[in-house]
């Protein structure tokens, strides 16, 4: 977006008494303190402003939030680059404006808004006044709002949008990042979160529109208006009905006598968790008391994010340990992504990677599918897909069993737009994912989906216990039936984006300019591919089949070996992520072996590419 702002009338007197010697900032200063009816963020701008902290003020108001992966994240508080009403209501300004332009019955079909549990009392910003603020805007442009009357997962947006036959939605939530860190994640009618061009054309329109309207911050008008309506127990109620059409052992789940543990991490997954289990059959799930009901402090937990493994699922583990459950399911705060985690014969836990995951899903998803459908059903009409950053071990099912394996650039807003397009083609789609541990099971949601993949992996469990088998010992069965594919996530924090931008430069000058390594220490590289660039040394032209991605930094090196490692940038955090991959035949079963190998090239990785001691990066706390 433009620099401190949209142009406008400025009041030079406002100005003149408030002078920070550069015009541009005083523009933008004067227009926050013109156009921010909340006091507690107006007053952290005025603070700044007497207290002469001008490089602040800078960085809060001379540059704008963009959409990343996620849609818009940063964090609450004042300022045009973070999350507040005031951003808010711009950003869905310009959603009007843009979806004015793009739908004739706009009016008439109306808009989905959707909330988690998170809040900041120092800048009295909360999901639910943001929500507000966002309906505000469109009802008093006469615009229908689907307003759901409390908290709701994020996969019930679009759900919703698809259902409601909206022209779309958002959620307001920023999932597992920190607390204080908020977001607006926008749907497109088709339910898929939104894509170019479409989040080029609505930044462009919001910056049109900057100034807010007569209405807009009117928050009451959701508990007022007629033309707002509370979807929830329409979508709730349709959404566990459709639910049970991914349950294809329900009389297994009503007798079964395995324990599940559930902790929702402070957020809003608990009932709906509850509901999904009774849908399939289940007694509900043990909830972990300690984080059962929405927190925005996340009390118990060092970072809301399920992801981060044993560390974090400590209290659901020890209750787990307590009621003899042999299985835990988290969702994360907005209840899209789930991390499970099974208790070994050892005594130990087993906590399941994305990736891991993934594995079982893919075999439970096809395998059901393979025993219920029906006599003319051809496999080659079926569909499975994953992020390129995530593990290849559905390719390898999909070569033997006969379906076809797609990727996609990393994020659940290319899945889901691509899984409509195959719909709408007439294929059928078993199951997606990316692997931080985000999940889709049918296509009911085209985005992931924290609480129907809980309750797909309690019946996948339980029909493995049937069996004499643990989740964990059915994943080897997998790996030693399509070949291991042992893989390796992790991060660095970065927070000085020249020097992550330096990195990624030099791998595309490694040796000499426009030239990418041909190894990595002892270990050849077979191709590269440069998402960022478009160039993809594979390919007979040198262009990568996906489309390019020039906001983020991407790059892939196939190494000689069969592993696959992949440096990228995160769309919603200051991180520079890896994903490392080694893909083995069936023949190849020694995953020692394997192991060691992959161990050994991520550290060369680490030391050649990214050199965190020289880059000044710091290693992901363990």
């Amino acid at each position: 977006m433009g620099e401190c702002g949209a142009p406008g009338d400025v009041n030079s007197n406002v100005l003149i008494a408030r002078s920070t010697g550069d015009a541009q900032l005083d523009k933008a200063v004067w227009q926050w303190l013109s156009w921010d009816k909340n006091q507690k963020t107006k007053e952290q701008i005025e603070s700044l402003l007497q207290n002469g902290k001008h490089k602040e003020l800078r960085d809060r108001l001379c540059c704008r939030l963009t959409f990343g992966t996620a849609g818009l994240r940063s964090a609450m508080g004042a300022g045009f680059c973070y999350i507040n009403d005031l951003t808010v209501i711009q950003s869905t300004q310009g959603i009007y404006k843009y979806l004015e332009r793009c739908f004739s019955d706009f009016k008439q079909r109306g808009f989905v808004v959707g909330y988690d549990t998170r809040g900041q009392v120092t800048s009295n910003c909360s999901s639910k006044k943001l929500a507000k603020l966002t309906a505000a805007v469109l009802l008093a442009k006469d615009v229908p709002v689907y307003f759901f009357s409390t908290y709701v997962p994020t996969p019930f947006v679009p759900y919703a949008v698809q259902q409601l036959k909206a022209v779309a939605g958002v959620m307001i939530t920023a999932s597992h990042n920190r607390k204080e860190d908020n977001g607006y994640k926008v749907y497109w009618e088709n339910g898929a979160q939104i894509t170019s061009p479409h989040d080029k054309e609505i930044i462009k329109c919001i910056e049109e529109c900057v100034e807010p309207w007569n209405g807009s911050w009117n928050e009451n008008l959701v508990d007022t208006s007629p033309i707002r309506q509370d979807p929830l127990k329409k979508i709730c109620d349709c959404y566990m009905e459709d639910l049970k059409k991914i349950c294809y052992h329900r009389e297994l789940n009503v007798q079964t006598n395995l324990k599940f543990v559930h902790t929702s991490f402070h957020g809003v997954g608990h009932d709906y968790v509850q509901l999904a289990f009774k849908a399939f059959g289940f007694q509900p799930p043990i909830p972990v008391p300690e984080q059962k009901d929405p927190d925005p402090d996340f009390s118990t937990v060092k970072c809301p994010n399920p992801e981060e493994g044993e560390s974090v699922l400590e209290l659901s583990l020890r209750l787990a340990e307590k009621e003899n459950a042999k299985v835990v399911v988290a969702t994360d705060p907005d209840a899209d992504r789930l991390a499970v985690a099974e208790h070994q014969e050892n005594g130990c836990w087993k906590v399941f990677t994305g990736n891991e995951l993934a594995a079982l899903f893919g075999w439970w998803m096809f395998s059901c599918w393979k025993e219920n459908c029906s006599e003319d059903a051809d496999v080659k009409n079926v569909y499975m897909l994953a992020t390129t950053v995530s593990s290849k071990i559905l390719r390898a099912i999909a070569l033997k069993e006969g379906f076809h394996f797609e990727e996609t650039l990393p994020g659940f807003k290319w899945i889901g737009s691509r899984v409509k397009d195959l719909l709408d083609n007439g294929k059928v789609v078993l199951f997606a994912f990316e692997e931080s541990i985000g999940f889709m099971c049918g296509t009911s949601v085209l985005d992931k989906d924290g609480v129907s993949a809980a309750v797909v992996i309690a019946e996948m469990a339980t029909y493995l216990e049937g069996k004499n088998l643990t989740l964990a010992q059915k994943l080897i069965e997998i790996y030693e039936t399509y070949g291991y594919h042992i893989s390796k996530t992790s991060y660095f924090l970065c927070y000085d984006p020249p020097t992550i931008k330096r990195i990624f430069e030099k791998l595309r000058n490694f040796d000499a300019p426009q030239a990418y390594p041909k190894c990595c220490g002892i270990y050849n590289i077979l191709h590269v591919r440069d998402i960022t660039t478009g160039y993809d040394s594979s390919q007979p032209n040198k262009k990568s089949v996906l489309p390019v991605s020039k906001s983020s930094q991407m790059i892939t090196f196939t190494f000689q070996n069969g592993c696959v490692a992949t440096l990228r940038t995160s769309g919603t955090e200051p991180k520079i992520k890896y994903y490392a991959e080694m893909c083995a035949l069936p023949e190849q079963s020694d995953r020692s072996m394997l192991e060691e190998e992959l161990q050994k090239l991520i550290e060369a990785l680490i030391e050649n590419f990214l050199e965190p001691g020289k880059n000044g990066l710091i290693w992901r706390s363990a």
